[in-house]
């Protein structure tokens, strides 16, 4: 009775085994097949029965070549390695392969092959199949990514490069190496701050230790010293790279050659001299013939012998006055009109500059029957600059808002000392300026009916001499009221010092 019991839970117990092994079996995400030593399938588990569109009635006990396909045995060879394991009792590195069961899209495995003991005896082998399907197709689109990306970096005509975050290079692309001279071997280790001026290198080193706090990117203007020794412009824009924790592991730096656009820019310089010279004619013939009728007839009052010591005296007062202001609206003239081939900065006493400008331009407003006042400071302001480049920038402006009045009206110009700028208030009684059309005013080739002659390219040129001045430009205008320019500049002292 006691052996009739201890049996039946012996058998209970072999039960309970067998459904907890089956259990674990199926549990298991991976494919798992036990194969003993002749080649037959002792055991598969339900993941290896769904993948392969199998059931254990037609697995269990059959051959390998009757379950795999047999080209996959051949190229893989599965069946030598797996008698290896038992021969060796070593289990088999991971390898992978391709399967596909009928009516199945193709999948990929990586399988391994693990020796089956028992009471110390090899009986056979488990071979473990990881579907790694997808993985691998996402890893594939992810170098795919990759190459796209390096391949945009790579054909970008602007230099391109990244840093970590204190600036050191980590990658250069075609374009750098191209304009610099310098190959990507011979850049990545070496500090950004390396290719730039001496006068550059403080504001470059500030912007990375900024870059960490920074929400965007910043831009600046600074010049590329390249392997022959010379200097390029470069218009530079650094971004911070962020990480999968949105942290700043590094600096995106982009750069733009700007050796056409100067070059085109100093073109335009000239080419507007040139128009705003053909508008002032009229006005300088003007104004150095009257000059010149008071010479002459002091000169002929001179002739007559019967004057006066005192009424001689009187006339060569007259004609010296004379040909001194004929002299001086030449001389201005010519300091206007002089190509400017040096970029070389002096101290500019910015009142003096705008009352010469205005000389240009005062018989162009009268005829226009146009009021000129002026509101100066008594004391010098002094600028650091190119005077012909800021003069070119006040006789557009004059220009452009004694165009915006072709009826008359009033024209202001206002100097004044705010803070540690000088500032220029050039104000207009004129047409205004359409809202949607002031965000696009110092746009190049812009210009609109309502902004009238003398814009467009005028004030592009202005805001890029103003900004090469450290300095800004600004405009408020009310349609049909007339507009508001203000220049502002940093004042330079005597010695030198802002």
């Amino acid at each position: 009775m006691e052996a009739k019991v201890s049996n039946t839970t012996g058998h209970e117990f072999s039960d309970r085994y067998e459904q907890l092994y089956a259990m674990l079996l199926d549990a298991i995400p991976s494919s798992v097949l036990l194969i003993n030593q002749n080649m037959r399938i002792v055991s598969a588990n339900r993941n290896f029965l769904e993948k392969s569109r199998r059931t254990l009635k037609n697995t269990i006990d059959f051959k390998l070549e009757e379950v795999f396909p047999t080209v996959i045995l051949d190229q893989m060879d599965i069946t030598k390695r797996i008698r290896q394991v038992i021969e060796n009792n070593q289990p088999a590195k991971g390898e992978r392969m391709t399967y596909r069961a009928p009516g199945v899209p193709i999948r990929i495995y990586y399988y391994s092959i693990l020796p089956f003991s028992r009471q110390g005896r090899v009986e056979g082998a488990v071979l473990l199949m990881e579907d790694v399907t997808e993985q691998v197709r996402l890893s594939e689109e992810v170098r795919q990514v990759e190459r796209n990306l390096a391949s945009i970096v790579e054909s970008a005509s602007d230099l391109v490069l990244s840093t970590d975050k204190k600036g050191r290079i980590l990658t250069w692309n075609t374009a750098a190496e191209r304009l610099s001279g310098y190959p990507a071997v011979e850049a990545r280790e070496r500090h950004f701050s390396d290719f730039c001026t001496d006068e550059d290198r403080k504001d470059i080193e500030k912007i990375f230790s900024r870059i960490d706090t920074g929400k965007h990117a910043q831009m600046k203007e600074c010049p590329l010293r390249i392997r022959q020794g010379s200097l390029i412009p470069v218009s530079w824009v650094f971004s911070p790279l962020k990480d999968s924790s949105n942290q700043t592991a590094g600096v995106v730096v982009v750069g733009r050659d700007l050796t056409e656009r100067r070059k085109f820019e100093m073109e335009l310089h000239q080419s507007q001299k040139l128009a705003a010279l053909g508008v002032m004619a009229g006005g300088i013939a003007h104004e150095i013939r009257n000059p010149l009728a008071i010479c002459s007839s002091a000169a002929q009052f001179l002739l007559e012998e019967d004057n006066t010591p005192e009424f001689r005296r009187e006339c060569a007062e007259k004609i010296h006055h004379g040909i001194q202001r004929t002299s001086t609206i030449i001389e201005n003239l010519l300091k206007y009109s002089h190509p400017s081939t040096t970029t070389r900065t002096t101290l500019v006493n910015l009142v003096s500059l705008i009352r010469e400008t205005l000389t240009l331009v005062t018989y162009h407003a009268k005829i226009h029957n146009i009021e000129i006042q002026v509101s100066f400071p008594g004391e010098h302001v002094m600028v650091q600059g190119v005077a012909t480049l800021l003069q070119q920038v006040f006789m557009n402006l004059f220009l452009n808002a004694i165009n915006a009045m072709p009826t008359g009206g009033r024209l202001g110009i206002e100097v004044r000392m705010v803070r540690s700028k000088v500032c220029v208030w050039i104000t207009d009684t004129g047409c205004g300026i359409a809202p949607g059309d002031i965000e696009k005013l110092f746009d190049p080739f812009y210009t609109t009916s309502s902004v009238g002659k003398g814009t467009g390219l005028g004030l592009s040129l202005c805001y890029s001499i103003v900004k090469q001045h450290r300095g800004a430009i600004d405009v408020e205008s009310v349609e049909g009221r007339g507009s508001v320019f203000t220049v502002k500049l940093p004042v330079r002292h005597e010695g030198g010092e802002p």
